[in-house]
């Protein structure tokens, strides 16, 4: 059986164990993003910001980003295939995919470039309208720190997909237009 994956960077733990590894992060994570929201009840943004992190309140940030490491660093190196491999990971275990999460900052130009990574293998999520907000989020925030972000926009925008899933363009041409849109930064 063959998984998409081909051979790992030294120091990598082998794919093969990502599914299983990420499937009972799943089963912690599927309580907490599955549970109830009452969206009528005045307050919700300040409920929602207040709350804990689906990650620390499953008690799994550690293991979740020693993963998340790794599946960032295949990524980046990997094939069209391999991309495709986590990508579908991504897709299939849902639950963990709304809470995966870096807690390196963005405003260095490696850390912007680890949540381009992360974004990019989100593959817009469920709703490429949430995953345009995040990108814009996370453009204004670099912009606001001097980043130079069209260079890492180009990079991770040829690691995505060109598919276009919702029919707002691939994640690909999402990342091209803010490289066209943000190029301007004094640092890097």
């Amino acid at each position: 059986m063959t998984t998409g994956f081909e051979q790992t960077p030294e120091g990598v733990n082998a794919p093969e164990d990502w599914e299983l590894r990420i499937a009972k992060l799943e089963a912690l994570l599927k309580p907490i993003a599955t549970r109830p929201v009452d969206i009528t009840r005045p307050g919700l943004l300040g409920r929602l910001q207040a709350g804990v992190p689906p990650l620390d309140e499953a008690g799994a940030r550690e293991r979740a980003e020693r993963l998340l490491a790794e599946i960032l660093t295949a990524y980046a190196l990997g094939t069209v295939q391999t991309r495709a491999a986590i990508r579908k990971l991504f897709e299939k275990y849902q639950s963990f995919a709304w809470a995966a999460a870096l807690s390196v900052p963005r405003t260095t130009w490696e850390g912007l470039r680890q949540h381009l990574i992360l974004f990019s293998i989100k593959d817009q999520g469920r709703d490429s309208r949430d995953a345009l907000l995040e990108l814009q989020e996370m453009c204004k925030a670099a912009k606001a720190d001097g980043l130079e972000m069209a260079p890492v926009l180009r990079e991770v925008a040829a690691m995505s997909s060109d598919e276009d899933k919702y029919g707002m363009g691939s994640t690909s041409r999402m990342l091209l237009r803010h490289a066209l849109h943000n190029g301007a930064g004094t640092r890097s």
